[in-house]
């Protein structure tokens, strides 16, 4: 809790994960007041709500920690090349403890308004108990993955057994020892949930919506050679994350599959499937996300893998996205998924022939069945993007809401601002580079771009700030056309704002930036070396 009682300051944040704690320590070393105002109980974001078993990094945890302070790097150590949720969290506290950020936090403070007073040149800021705090300036550090989506399904609240969703899991332990377990989706949460209760449960039924692709993690642990070795290259490693188009180690292939033998492409294809990480999704083929020809390549690739790793094939078939190419949509890593429906005690149900219609009293009944459980799971995943930004009603310029202004999709500025809403800057907002990568790092490029902002505001006597509309139609324009010849804005996903589970998320608009982090911090730099063109200053 926060040891101050005033409700003053020069900047309110909104969230205090990974993005919010940065900014908090950057705008102290600007010497401003700052208060953050969570939602949860501890810091973390992201890594304090999804407690789900499996949950753990898909980047390579020594990319993925925060780069700013070499103290932190030299104190800090990894144990798994991808870190678990749990660890994780422990990560973030001990950043939290090292910089004395909590102080600044007020914790269990759930935003549920935000409105512009141009008069005062401040923003008023509500929580869900009715407490308000004033600032000069409002930053959202909500993330893009924030607000869990249940699925529309009747009798969800008629279930007596246990139930939850993956994005709120109970912070004490759960056990599915011997138990009659459902869970419904198999998006990246549901591999993670998927392949750990498999383990232990007495029978787990899996209810797949539709197939994904996905890829083999390939986790381990950390030797001390190699902790030696990642501590010696950290600057190195840092390099490489920004120079490519996603900031993680991988970067694209300069071939094309096409442009190559059969035998030479299979040949990398396999040494990608065997490889760590996301070097399969981001260090492949140029060609792979712009070409179907190229794409289907490596999506039957994959496909002879999963036929190959599941023994029923009938399954497997079942198993294999037919409506999607590989990488269009979010990739889950997973560690011997497909091997789960070799197992007895696991059953994979086909939404797409059998749909739920109902959750009863004792289970779920399909078109075909009832089925009887002791818990149902929901790994149906995030109003994405834009759904932590419709949670809190923002209000602007002439009352204008910020869900009002984006009813036909986002219109941004460099992905951090909105026309009619003065000084508020939004950390990994739609068509921001840091929704669509190695998320710290992109972090540190918002956290530090919008500090270099605030700290010229300061200098130059400053104390309003507001997009043009002419340059946020502009850089609007510049993220629709950057996007265009990808395959996946041919995809219904949430890279293009389609969510089944969320009213009025039916239209296809895409939200995140797909030119890479290269170009989006060069753009940036330019407008900021411009003093600040396309931002109207007072």
């Amino acid at each position: 809790m926060t040891t101050s009682d005033s409700t003053n300051f020069d900047a309110i944040i909104i969230g205090a994960g990974i993005s919010g704690m940065y900014q908090l320590h950057q705008l102290r070393k600007l010497g401003m007041s700052v208060q953050v105002l969570e939602a949860g109980s501890g810091v973390g974001g992201t890594w304090y709500w999804n407690r789900y078993p499996g949950a753990r990094f898909d980047s390579e945890s020594y990319s993925y920690g925060y780069s700013f302070s070499e103290e932190i790097l030299d104190e800090w150590q990894w144990s798994e090349h991808f870190s678990a949720q749990p660890e994780t969290l422990r990560y973030c506290n001990f950043v939290a403890d090292k910089l004395d950020l909590r102080r600044d936090i007020r914790f269990n403070s759930r935003v549920d308004r935000a409105r512009w007073d141009d008069a005062a040149g401040q923003w008023t800021v509500t929580t869900e108990d009715g407490l308000s705090f004033t600032g000069q300036y409002l930053i959202t550090a909500i993330g893009p993955l924030s607000v869990p989506t249940w699925p529309t399904i009747d009798g969800i609240d008629d279930f007596g057994g246990q139930s939850m969703h993956t994005a709120n899991w109970p912070h004490e332990p759960v056990s599915f020892e011997g138990k009659r377990v459902a869970v419904i989706g198999t998006g990246a949460t549901g591999v993670q949930t998927i392949q750990e209760v498999a383990k232990t449960a007495g029978q787990l039924t899996v209810f797949q919506r539709r197939p994904n692709w996905c890829a083999p993690l390939k986790n381990s642990p950390i030797t001390p050679q190699q902790q030696t070795d990642i501590r010696a290259r950290y600057p190195e490693i840092f390099e490489r994350c920004r120079q490519s188009h996603g900031c993680f180690i991988h970067d694209a292939d300069p071939r094309r599959a096409l442009g190559v033998s059969e035998e030479e492409r299979l040949a990398f294809y396999e040494e990608l499937y065997d490889s760590p990480g996301f070097g399969i999704w981001m260090g492949n083929f140029r060609d792979i996300f712009i070409s179907e020809a190229a794409n289907k390549t490596i999506s039957d690739f994959v496909a002879d893998k999963i036929r190959g790793r599941v023994r029923d094939q009938d399954t497997a078939e079942r198993l294999i996205p037919t409506d999607h190419g590989f990488g269009t949509r979010r990739v889950p890593l997973e560690t011997h998924y497909f091997e789960v429906y070799n197992q007895d005690n696991v059953r994979l149900v086909d939404l797409r022939d059998t749909p739920i219609t109902r959750i009863t009293e004792t289970g779920i009944a399909t078109s075909a069945e009832h089925l009887e459980f002791d818990m149902i799971i929901y790994a149906t995943g995030f109003d994405a993007v834009t759904g932590g930004f419709d949670r809190i009603a923002f209000e602007g310029l002439e009352g204008q809401t910020l869900k009002q202004k984006w009813a036909d999709g986002p219109e941004t500025f460099l992905g951090m601002m909105v026309p009619g809403f003065p000084n508020m800057l939004t950390l990994v907002g739609p068509h921001n580079a840091a929704s669509f990568c190695n998320i710290p790092r992109c972090i540190e490029q918002n956290v530090e771009w919008a500090t270099d902002f605030l700290r010229h505001m300061r200098d130059k006597g400053l104390c309003r700030l507001e997009a043009q509309p002419d340059a946020a139609l502009e850089w609007t324009q510049h993220v629709h056309e950057s996007a265009e010849k990808m395959l996946y804005t041919k995809v219904d996903s949430w890279f293009m704002g389609i969510n089944s589970n969320v009213e009025g998320k039916n239209k296809r608009t895409f939200l995140l930036y797909a030119a890479g982090a290269p170009d989006y911090r060069a753009k940036c730099d330019e407008v900021a070396a411009a003093g600040y063109a396309g931002v109207a200053l007072q």
